[in-house]
């Protein structure tokens, strides 16, 4: 069955019906216009020939040329003074194939017109019952000085044109019936080529839609089509990494809930079942659920502030706050951990440097990357916070002493759950979405951002904001 809405349909008919057109167009032009255009010719033509004998008159050779254009143009010239000399007459020119006193009468009508008409040209049309023809009869002065006036006849017949027409709609039914054969033959081909590309990308996309990732688009020839394809393309590509990671989101979530719920509930067994009477036992116990259940309440914020901020229901509240101040402020929470486990950290930033944006986000970024730098420090335990100004821009940096990331991993470290290959990461809690909520927070900011790092050295994590 036709799809009278598909575009090969739609090609193909339009195709059709321009063919069509062109065809009536000129059945109507050569048909119905035929005998104006004719006229209009043969009085453009005759006036040229007028214009071209006057401006030769008195030179030399003009018998010669009125001759030669007279019998190429099929017309009757006659060239005569006001005593009755005659100049120039058919009777004179061997080639001339009209007879010399052809048109005696007409030649008085056209010297009285124009006489009265007071101009130095003239012309009428001839209608005479005895002719089958119309004639054209022109009349100019070449010379119009008193008493040796010159007067320059021209006689054009305008022969019918009915047997040319009825030749020309003879071939133009054999020429209308070829043209549209031919027309809808090239308008198929022309649009199964066009719709072909299209419906494969229409047949692939479905492919696609059904889960099949590794559909490949082709495009054909065209460039709109070819850049549509390699769009979709890209499209699949992308669906297919985000159908991966949805999938290892979904493993690591698991497992990231699992361990928590399997260990408050074999604490909450061992309180039930052997601690109870025995209360040092019993508090650690109990310690082990709490932390766990803060575990869970941790990682289940980070997801939710992840979504929020990917789906763009998050939004900020900026303002300008010192930097220096809230630095300080983070590290304070820190101050037990770096105590107990030995870290040296330096802060290398003036006190009146200002920032505008979100400060609990920020604080959010500055908390997640001291928090990556101390779990993926070695035993150097260094880790250095520096904010500069430039350009009317502040950039904060935070580095540590770590394994460093390679070259190749850099640039997937900012997704969820990615562990670098050659990180060692140390006995802290984390819930692997550090630094996605980081890339959302700053992305947020319009802000610029990435990692500069070195295997064997340490990595410095970096970000500006405007001032």
């Amino acid at each position: 069955m036709i799809d009278r809405k598909s575009l090969k349909f739609k090609i193909w008919v339009y195709f059709l019906m321009f063919a069509a057109l062109l065809m009536a167009l000129l059945w109507f032009l050569q048909i119905f216009f035929l005998d104006t255009y004719y006229e209009e010719m043969k009085i453009s033509e005759t006036r040229k020939v007028a214009r071209s004998i006057i401006s030769k008159y008195g030179n030399e050779g003009l018998v010669e040329y009125i001759s030669s254009i007279s019998y190429k143009n099929d017309i009757f010239i006659h060239i005569e003074s006001s005593d009755g000399t005659i100049i120039f007459s058919p009777g004179n020119s061997l080639q001339q194939r009209i007879p010399g006193n052809a048109y005696l009468s007409e030649m008085s009508v056209i010297r009285k017109n124009l006489i009265n008409s007071g101009g130095n040209t003239t012309s009428i049309m001839l209608t005479d019952p005895g002719r089958k023809n119309n004639t054209l009869a022109y009349g100019a002065y070449l010379d119009n000085t008193p008493g040796n006036e010159v007067i320059l006849y021209i006689f054009s017949p305008l022969f019918p044109v009915e047997s040319t027409v009825d030749i020309l709609a003879n071939q133009l039914m054999y020429v209308t019936l070829i043209s549209l054969i031919l027309a809808f033959i090239l308008s198929f081909l022309i649009s199964n080529r066009v719709s072909r590309p299209i419906v494969n990308i229409t047949n692939s996309a479905t492919k696609l839609a059904e889960g099949n990732y590794a559909v490949t688009f082709e495009g054909g020839q065209y460039s709109e089509i070819a850049r549509l394809a390699d769009t979709l393309n890209y499209t699949s590509r992308e669906l297919a990494k985000s159908d991966n990671l949805h999938k290892d989101l979904i493993a690591n979530v698991s497992h990231d809930l699992r361990t928590p719920l399997t260990m408050v509930k074999s604490y909450a067994e061992m309180v039930r079942d052997l601690s109870g009477d025995n209360p040092e036992k019993r508090t650690a116990h109990l310690q082990v659920i709490i932390d766990e259940a803060d575990r869970l309440n941790l990682l289940v914020s980070d997801l939710l502030v992840l979504s929020k901020m990917q789906s763009g229901v998050e939004s900020l509240h900026l303002s300008k706050f010192a930097v220096r101040d809230t630095i300080i402020s983070i590290l304070n929470t820190y101050y037990l951990l770096f105590e107990q486990e030995g870290f040296e950290i330096s802060i290398d930033c003036n006190s009146d440097i200002i920032v505008t944006g979100d400060e609990f986000r920020i604080r959010q970024v500055i908390s997640n990357l001291v928090s990556n730098a101390v779990r993926y420090s070695t035993d150097q335990k260094s880790i250095k916070i520096r904010v500069r100004e430039s350009a009317g821009r502040v950039r904060c940096e935070v580095s540590d002493s770590g394994q460093g990331i390679p070259d190749d991993e850099l640039e997937h470290i900012w997704d969820r759950y990615y562990k670098s290959s050659s990180n060692v990461s140390r006995n802290t809690s984390g819930t692997g979405l550090g630094l996605s909520i980081v890339k959302e927070i700053l992305l947020l900011h319009h802000a610029k951002f990435g990692v500069e790092s070195k295997v064997g050295t340490g990595s410095t994590f970096w970000f500006e904001l405007e001032k």
